[in-house]
């Protein structure tokens, strides 16, 4: 499959699977030295691949381009190994975070593949001018990263890897609030076993 295609298809499955709403998040994948980006304002539901926006490494993003674009420049110069970056907005994973603290999963998968989830904060007038290098910083470290408030980062060495990222944290998210509900889990004063 093109990968501009494949794109495209990963951000359709944010939305679908509930990761995203109608129009929000933003996708990207590197090929060389570009990016193709999901647009300013995309729908999932009726994105195709033509619509993608062409970026370079550094510089300016290409015009109609996702107001992300300078963050995911800045992820793939500080992680070479990036080939692509998902954010989405999963409603268990920006609730579990509201309170400002790293997510530390409860649940098996969510500690073998990240044991603890950088949350950064930022006012949310200052996150344009912030969050590229805060959150690319801590993804040449870390899987996944979530912006308080706002949502999740993930990268990977292609798509398919961001995604999974993407979706184990989600489950993760829902797990824990789902246990905390029941009274299984105190997740804010037991963090993981």
């Amino acid at each position: 499959m093109d990968i501009k295609q494949d794109l495209v298809r990963h951000y359709r499955w944010l939305r679908q699977y509930g990761n995203n709403d109608s129009h929000s998040g933003n996708a990207s994948v590197r090929v060389e030295d570009q990016i193709w980006l999901t647009p300013t304002g995309a729908c999932a539901d009726t994105l195709t691949a033509e619509f993608l926006v062409a970026c370079p490494l550094e510089g300016p993003c290409g015009q109609g381009a996702s107001l992300d674009g300078p963050l995911h420049q800045q992820i793939y110069q500080t992680n070479p190994a990036a080939r692509a970056v998902l954010h989405s907005h999963g409603p268990y994973t920006v609730a579990a975070t509201l309170g400002g603290d790293d997510f530390i999963p409860v649940d098996f998968e969510g500690q073998l593949y990240f044991p603890r989830v950088p949350v950064v904060t930022f006012p949310y007038e200052d996150y344009v001018e912030k969050a590229p290098k805060a959150v690319a910083q801590l993804l040449a470290t870390h899987r996944i990263v979530v912006v308080r408030g706002h949502g999740v980062y993930a990268c990977g060495e292609s798509l398919n890897l961001a995604y999974k990222w993407s979706c184990s944290l989600e489950l993760s998210a829902k797990t824990t609030l789902i246990a905390a509900g029941a009274g299984t889990v105190d997740f804010r004063n037991n963090p993981g076993p």
